[in-house]
Formats: C-alpha cells, structure tokens, sequence
C-alpha cells in the first residue's frame, strides 16, 4: 500500500492527505461536500481506468485472470481512494446529523418561543359568541370522491348486467 501511496502524484497524493482524520475533523459541511466530489471523481477516475484496462487486457491475453494481474495498480489506486471516500463519508455524516440536530433545535426553541402561554389566556365564561360558521361537504366536488362514486356506479352496472345475462 505504502509503494503504490508513493507512486501517487503530487496532486494525488494531496488529495489523499487531506482526507486523513485530523485533516477532516474540522471541516464544515460545505467543505466536506466539496472534498467528498473531489475524492470520488478522482476514486471513479482509477476505477474506470482499471476496468477499461482490464476489458483490453483480457482480449489480448485470452482470461480475465490474466488481463487482472496485469493491471494492479490501477486497482490499487482505486482502492486507496476507495478508503479515503470512506473516510470522508463518515465525517460528512457526522456533520451533517449535527446540523440536523442544531437546526431541529432552533425550530423547537422558536416554536417554543412563539407558541401562547396558558397563563396569558383571559379566562371567560366558557360560551363561544359567534354562530360560527354552517358545515359544508367540500369532499362531493373533489376529483378523488368523483373519481370513486363513478368507479363504484361502473362496478354495480356490471354486476347488474352480469345477473341479467343469466
């Protein structure tokens, strides 16, 4: 693993780097997403070399094992960006669960802020003033409801004329 680290380029190797955990462990979410890209395009990078490689090798070399060995490192790149996404992923999950966390606290603490106090209400006789307004059936115009009553007519004509063929 140590001589394929070392056979990374410069901007490789970087990358590889700043996945590290002391690296990542004070990156905003934001940055997390950014680095995450880049990791994984660079994983997808080594991955579609090794199989592209890999898919020529095998016509050349007449088995798939073969045209395997002969394209290792290609695997093992991919693999150490496999690892360092891993890595990121985790962190970036960690992140964004305590965002989650912070913001639902925020909303609660809001809603608690806003929300009436049983206290402040005028306690009165209980009576309501209004005639309030008079019921009406909304659901007998919706298309839902239209949609079921013509379907439930259709299926009693049938039966209907099922019995009258009889």
């Amino acid at each position: 693993m140590t001589k394929t680290l070392n056979s990374l380029s410069e901007e490789e190797y970087v990358l590889v780097r700043s996945t590290k955990k002391a690296q990542i462990v004070d990156l905003d979410e934001e940055a997390l997403i950014r680095l995450h890209t880049r990791v994984r395009r660079a994983r997808n990078k080594f991955v579609k070399l090794y199989r592209r490689a890999g898919a020529e090798k095998v016509e050349a070399k007449g088995a798939r094992a073969a045209g395997k060995s002969a394209n290792v490192r290609n695997a093992a790149k991919a693999e150490i960006f496999e690892g360092a996404l891993s890595r990121v992923s985790r962190q970036l999950a960690t992140a964004s669960k305590r965002n989650a966390r912070k913001l639902k606290d925020e909303r609660l603490a809001l809603a608690r802020k806003d929300a009436p106090s049983f206290g402040d209400i005028d306690t009165g006789s209980g009576k309501v003033d209004s005639p309030g307004k008079t019921r009406v059936d909304a659901t007998r115009e919706s298309p839902g409801r239209k949609k079921y009553e013509a379907s439930s007519i259709a299926a009693g004509a049938r039966r209907q004329a099922k019995k009258d063929k009889r």
